[in-house]
Formats: C-alpha cells, sequence, structure tokens
C-alpha cells in the first residue's frame, strides 16, 4: 500500500535535486565564468569601446550586458531559482520560470555549436557542445514536472 504523501515526497526530493544541480551550476558561473563564456550568444553581447576610441555602433538592440554580466546576471538567477524551488509555496512559478530559462538557453547552446563547428572551432569546443546542446531537453522537461503541485500526480 502507497504512502498517502509518497508522491509529495518524491517531488520534493526532485525539487531539492534540481535545486543543487542549480546552486552548483550558479557556483560555477562566478568560479569559473569561462565555462559559460561560449554559450552566451555574441548578439546578446554589448560591445564597450576601448577608452579613447569611437563607439563602432555594433551593438545590436539584444546587447544590453557584456558577456561577464550576462554569465553573472544567469548565476544570480540560478542561484535565485534554486530557493524559489525549495519553497512550496514558490515551486510552480519557478519550475516555470526554470523550464523557460532552460529554453532560452538553447539559444546560447546552438550558437556555441555553431562556432565550435566553424573555422576558429577546436576538437574539444564540438565534442563540448555536442554534448551540452541535447542535455538541454532533459533539463526542460525536468523543471516542467516540478510544476506539479497536486497529490495525485500529473493533470
Amino acid at each position: 500500500m502507497p504512502f498517502p504523501s509518497s508522491g509529495r515526497a518524491a517531488r520534493n526530493l526532485s525539487a531539492a535535486a534540481m535545486s543543487a544541480l542549480l546552486l552548483a551550476s550558479a557556483g560555477k558561473h562566478f568560479r569559473s565564468p569561462g565555462f559559460y563564456r561560449q554559450v552566451v550568444p555574441d548578439y546578446l553581447c554589448r560591445e564597450d569601446p576601448a577608452p579613447g576610441t569611437v563607439p563602432t555602433g555594433a551593438n545590436g538592440p539584444l546587447a544590453v550586458l557584456s558577456r561577464e554580466e550576462w554569465i553573472a546576471a544567469s548565476g544570480l538567477i540560478e542561484a535565485a531559482a534554486a530557493v524559489g524551488l525549495l519553497i512550496p509555496a514558490t515551486r510552480k512559478v519557478t519550475a516555470t520560470a526554470v523550464a523557460a530559462m532552460f529554453t532560452a538557453f538553447v539559444a546560447g547552446h546552438v550558437d556555441a555549436l555553431r562556432r565550435a563547428y566553424g573555422p576558429d572551432g577546436t576538437p574539444l569546443q564540438r565534442r563540448i557542445h555536442t554534448v551540452r546542446l541535447p542535455l538541454q531537453a532533459p533539463l526542460i522537461a525536468w523543471a516542467w514536472s516540478l510544476r506539479n503541485t497536486g497529490p495525485d500526480g500529473p493533470r
């Protein structure tokens, strides 16, 4: 006979595991930002002119932060999401936001993969980004599954 709270316990454990993953990733954003450098698409990155030079106007409308600022901001967002997933009252909205975040990250992974297979890409970059891109699908599905807060499973 199943325990009445076994579904809730499994959901809490899954949320805690996703939270731990997000917290570890958030920490890595600050300890090893270079790991994330290639997955921030160029079109999102503001290129500040060197002191004493004239701006080239190369920044697009989405280029509001520098690459380093994007890495730090996404680390902070992941840390906040890690906390939000642990609080049952905020889990559904946080899980939805995390699924959207992982979906948005697909663009960066596609861009990194495209560059890895370009003329400046290395065999190591090709291997890394070939593995990193498909990992987004299970992460998106896992985050989406955390939206379920009901006692009887998905509705």
